[in-house]
């Protein structure tokens, strides 16, 4: 089964936000379907001790007392590195609650995915994997930033495939502002957790900030970390241009 439209995301997308509480209905698990039967081409793996990298804001205040703070200069712990269910929030992947873990294929990649600013100092988590793993990849659904596929009539299978899996790639990769609705995960959710169900381990998109990969993993214990050290950004560069 392959996708009924080139616009067959947007389609999937539009339904799912505006009634993210509600069964899925025909053509939506229709949309998934074809997805399972267009991914074999996507599938990768990762094999066991492949190193991944996470960054987070910040480093640990240590309160000698209620009036003392002492500021060292030290990254957070291991555990604190990782997500736990209790402060887990809604991401691309996830639900809140039940949370993933968000990597990057590199350093930089990782720190970039925080949005950092000069001065800013960040705890980076150098991280193994501690099995073999098997992902759904999306990131080379296309070449381009952005997004390159429009038709004015349906194409033929093969480009209506690759217009679907480049809208889907673009979606995860995306980047979303804390004041956007939370329904803008849905879509990505939801396929997260169906690809899940079928025995995959993650996803690999492409990050819109720098040019890596990004990796979700679905298990926070297929990866432990072995380093984490403290950096601060020194220089941050904009590209930005003129919308009207």
């Amino acid at each position: 089964m392959s996708f009924k439209s080139w616009r067959s995301y947007s389609g999937f997308a539009s339904k799912t936000s505006a009634r993210p509480q509600e069964p899925l209905d025909n053509d939506s698990r229709e949309f998934l379907a074809s997805i399972l039967d267009t991914c074999k081409s996507k599938v990768r793996k990762l094999s066991a001790g492949t190193i991944v990298w996470r960054a987070q804001t910040g480093r640990p205040n240590y309160v000698a007392s209620p009036d003392f703070c002492i500021d060292e200069r030290v990254p957070y712990t291991f555990k604190r590195m990782k997500p736990d269910a209790e402060h887990s929030s809604d991401g691309r992947a996830n639900t809140k609650g039940i949370p993933c873990l968000y990597v990057a294929a590199d350093a930089e990649t990782a720190i970039h995915e925080i949005r950092p600013w000069p001065s800013l100092v960040v705890s980076l988590g150098k991280l193994k994997l501690v099995r073999d793993l098997k992902f759904i990849d999306f990131s080379e659904s296309s070449g381009s930033e952005q997004f390159p596929y429009f038709f004015f009539n349906e194409p033929s299978a093969d480009e209506r495939i690759k217009a679907v899996w480049a809208a889907m790639d673009f979606a995860f990769s995306w980047p979303v502002a804390e004041s956007d609705p939370e329904s803008e995960y849905v879509p990505t959710q939801i396929i997260s957790k169906f690809i899940k169900s079928k025995g995959y381990d993650g996803i690999i998109y492409k990050s819109s900030i720098t040019k890596g990969r990004n990796y979700v993993l679905f298990n926070l214990n297929d990866a432990e970390i072995v380093q984490c050290d403290l950096f601060e950004v020194t220089k941050v560069k904009f590209d930005f241009e003129k919308l009207y």
